[in-house]
């Protein structure tokens, strides 16, 4: 009774010596990372991102270059020029013809036409001399400025074509009246359009 009890005990110290010696709960090896993506939803993690052609992101698409703005097409041009004075160009006429020279439809090289006009104060033989000696003004600024001598035109009108009253209601002189109708007007044409070349016949063989 006292061999068998003691055999018993030796085996029960036996079995917990070998469970000790076996590995611990948590040295345990990991389990293996999943390695589809259903395995990765399960595990809550999302799936990295799968490269694009050419490197290009997937989150703003690739934009195209903004195409060259296409410029407005040429219009004639119509201008005035005023006299306040006399018949020389003032400053504010010189800025505005320097304005003119910078419009492309101007350096096109279109045909120019200045109409020079007076007011009614004096002669007519005196008025149509000052619009041409106007006209004349500006068509030498333009030259100087390296417009072309035969693109211009130049017309004397003088006091035939007024734009306001060269005198008030009473007979007296409207002076306001008078610095509008001493001008010159610009007109601006286009030039004409090339013809195509003609192709030359292809000699039969």
């Amino acid at each position: 009774m006292k061999r068998t009890l003691c055999h018993t005990v030796a085996a029960g110290g036996l079995v917990a010596l070998l469970a000790g010696c076996g590995p611990s709960p948590d040295n345990r090896a990991d389990p293996a990372p999943p390695e589809n993506s259903a395995e990765l939803e399960i595990a809550n993690i999302a799936p990295a991102p799968e490269p694009t052609p050419e490197g290009k992101s997937i989150i703003r698409p690739e934009t195209e270059p903004d195409a060259e703005p296409t410029p407005p097409p040429l219009e004639p041009i119509e201008r005035t020029v005023q006299f306040p004075k006399g018949v020389a160009l003032d400053d504010a006429a010189k800025a505005a013809l320097d304005t003119l020279l910078a419009e492309p439809a101007l350096q096109a090289g279109g045909p120019i036409r200045l109409s020079g006009h007076s007011d009614s104060k004096g002669s007519d033989a005196d008025n149509l001399r000052s619009s041409r000696r106007r006209a004349e003004a500006v068509r030498d600024y333009l030259i100087a400025k390296g417009v072309a001598k035969d693109r211009i035109t130049v017309i004397a009108l003088g006091e035939n074509r007024p734009v306001a009253p060269n005198a008030n209601p009473d007979g007296s002189d409207d002076e306001a009246g008078r610095a509008r109708n001493r001008r010159v007007d610009i007109a601006v044409a286009l030039p004409e359009p090339q013809p195509s070349p003609t192709p030359e016949p292809t000699p039969a063989e």
